[in-house]
């Protein structure tokens, strides 16, 4: 089954479901939603988690949003993550039903490449710990991106990128290395290369002789990351709890329209 064709098999209203449920696609064990899950929590979502490889749900019916993670391959890797056609296909439908979405990392670039942009491995310069970010322009009136300071701080772990945007997609915002930090397509579905559930202290079980090789001292980005905390735990809480609203408004809608 493409992804082209199970986006169509599984477009379903989310309507009907409970308004604050949110479908989480946990692509490696490693990731999670982390502080994303208590701040969600606190704005009142309901977190369903679903690991790829014990199989994802076949449709979106009975979830208010969709949530894809990060992991360590690419979008279209169907032979490492033979789940990625039916992600790949959720996705496809949260964005044609208008469904609030929001990818990480890996997610992102899965949201890119169903909505027709590229994604290239070991593309670019690698990106660790934190970074600085600008916003672009397009955040003016956008629908989470509206409160974030015009630079901020998050935390990178990536070295692939997405390379090109879907023709449809809203650049918002970019790194000095990397362009497509993150983007919106349609009104409702949100991608960002930056990891917003990461905080200073994951970085002390980051992979020492990964970084080293590739260029980076882990305790260097320890230390960077700790001097920038609250101020990336304020941007991440502010996208979050934009989102989370988000959610919760569009499901009402969609249930009072029912």
């Amino acid at each position: 089954m493409t992804a082209a064709n199970g986006a169509t098999a599984i477009s379903q209203s989310a309507g009907a479901g409970r308004i604050s449920r949110v479908l989480v696609v946990l692509n490696d064990p490693d990731s999670g939603l982390r502080r994303l899950a208590s701040w969600w929590a606190a704005d009142g979502l309901e977190i369903v988690t679903h690991p790829g490889p014990d199989g994802l749900p076949a449709d979106l019916r009975g979830f208010a949003a969709l949530a894809l993670l990060g992991g360590g391959f690419m979008p279209d890797d169907d032979a490492t993550a033979p789940w990625l056609v039916r992600e790949r296909a959720l996705a496809r439908a949260a964005i044609d039903e208008g469904l609030p979405t929001l990818g990480i990392c890996l997610g992102a670039q899965v949201l890119a490449l169903v909505g027709g942009g590229s994604v290239r491995a070991n593309h670019g310069a690698a990106e660790r710990g934190s970074t600085e970010l600008r916003r672009a322009p397009a955040t003016g009136d956008d629908g989470i991106f509206v409160d974030v300071p015009a630079q901020f701080r998050v935390i990178e772990n990536h070295r692939d990128q997405i390379v090109r945007l879907p023709d449809d997609a809203v650049l918002l915002a970019s790194s000095s290395t990397c362009r497509n930090q993150a983007f919106r397509i349609g009104d409702n579905a949100w991608g960002v290369q930056f990891h917003p559930e990461v905080d200073a202290a994951r970085l002390e079980h980051w992979d020492s002789a990964a970084l080293a090789a590739d260029g980076f001292d882990r305790d260097a980005l320890v230390a960077g990351a700790a001097a920038s905390e609250a101020e990336t735990a304020r941007t991440c809480r502010s996208l979050a709890d934009a989102f989370a609203r988000r959610v919760i408004l569009g499901a009402r809608a969609s249930v009072a329209s029912a």
